[in-house]
């Protein structure tokens, strides 16, 4: 992977955000749940697309803190304009695993 410029990383906004709804995406070309994510007041609800059903169930996911990319264009997944980039890592399976801020973090914080 090539090497970028402190300025290039400055331009991707990670904030963290909670869960407010999480729903079942049957209409996803593959397994998807549906997100609805607060980022606090000044982004406000962001809708988003995740293929995290392995580890994740839509009721367990409410209330969950998770870390998103807030400033990539809207992107059409299926019937849903996905509006952020939930973060995550694959584990040894391949599995996304959510990336979460760790501690008790407001919503809308970015990632300093």
């Amino acid at each position: 992977m090539s090497e970028i410029e402190f300025s290039d990383f400055l331009k991707v906004d990670i904030r963290c955000g909670t869960v407010m709804k999480a729903e079942p995406f049957p209409e996803a070309r593959k397994p998807a749940i549906k997100l609805w994510v607060d980022f606090g007041p000044e982004l406000g609800a962001k809708k988003s697309s995740a293929q995290i059903t392995d580890l994740y169930t839509p009721d367990e996911l409410v209330g969950r803190k998770v870390m998103a990319v807030v400033n990539f264009p809207p992107r059409q997944i299926g019937p849903l304009v996905s509006e952020v980039l939930v973060l995550g890592f694959p584990d040894d399976a391949g599995r996304i695993v959510l990336a979460d801020p760790g501690q008790s973090t407001p919503d809308g914080s970015r990632l300093a």
